[in-house]
């Protein structure tokens, strides 16, 4: 199945008194790129998890996020009272001696340094191998919600992408049609031409000459051969279980090559009208495939 590098997964757990919360988000990215944040304390846990996201994520730059709350909801700041009353007792002392006044506001005392404090009864929780294995839980949760959102995507990407391939081939179907046209084409107006010049007397060696080199110089049945064994391979990609986007980017761009080749040696109108609509067809996948792990 294709998966999509674009996704969204959430999870909530609940651990010693406190409710932990995961939320992993993925963008496009050409390699597989992992950026966790979370709780200071808990970055000795931080290998663990990234190697978890990327057993089920292989490419795109995943944002992992964990945040914690204390359950009872109540703030984990307290007033250092002792802390406080020493600031306003030196303030006094030094408005005294000084001459300077002595007033503080309530937010000047609130920013002075540790007169706010983290409750030590709420200040985390201690790290274990309990606490690592309900990371681990948590962010995996999240994670099936983020695969599930990609192989969603990918399934709409995948569908759009086959039928591109699909007007791909009708239009194959028709070079196949027109290229025999091409020479005869070219062999009717080149006689013509030659009629006019030499009174209709033709030097029927030269003039088989001239047509055989066109014929050479034109022919694109190479090009043909190699893009609908391109549309097979594109087509087999699309039903994979693993990362095709860099596959289908590679073929992608075979596929232009080939129909670039077409567009030079084609010396017909009809056929060249097929080139710019095969080509508008292979940007139409190109952006679509983009978005493909």
């Amino acid at each position: 199945m294709t998966h999509s590098m674009t996704g969204y997964g959430g999870a909530t757990k609940r651990y010693g008194g406190f409710i932990i919360q995961f939320e992993i988000k993925s963008v496009n990215h050409r390699y597989g790129e992992v950026v966790i944040r979370m709780p200071r304390e808990w970055t000795c846990y931080e290998d663990g998890l990234r190697r978890l996201v990327l057993s089920h994520v292989k490419r795109g730059r995943i944002d992992v996020f964990i945040n914690k709350e204390h359950e009872d909801h109540t703030s984990p700041l307290r007033l250092n009272r002792p802390v406080l009353e020493a600031y306003i007792k030196a303030a006094s002392e030094i408005g005294v001696k000084y001459g300077t006044d002595p007033t503080m506001t309530t937010a000047d005392l609130l920013s002075l340094p540790d007169v706010m404090t983290v409750d030590s009864s709420v200040q985390g929780m201690e790290l274990s191998e309990a606490l690592e294995h309900k990371l681990q839980e948590g962010l995996s949760e999240a994670i099936q919600g983020l695969v599930l959102m990609r192989e969603q995507e990918g399934t709409h990407l995948a569908q759009d992408i086959a039928n591109h391939l699909t007007r791909l081939e009708e239009i194959h179907a028709e070079l196949i049609t027109l290229a025999p046209e091409v020479v005869k084409d070219y062999r009717s107006r080149l006689e013509g031409r030659l009629s006019e010049l030499m009174e209709g007397v033709l030097d029927e060696q030269r003039f088989a000459m001239e047509v055989a080199i066109f014929a050479d110089r034109s022919n694109v049945d190479e090009e043909l051969i190699r893009l609908k064994s391109h549309f097979e391979q594109c087509r087999g990609l699309l039903q994979s279980c693993e990362p095709v986007g860099r596959k289908l980017d590679f073929l992608i761009q075979e596929m232009n090559r080939e129909t670039n080749t077409i567009g030079s040696k084609a010396n017909h109108l009809a056929l060249v009208n097929r080139v710019v609509e095969m080509k508008a067809e292979l940007e139409k996948i190109r952006e679509q495939a983009a978005n493909i792990e």
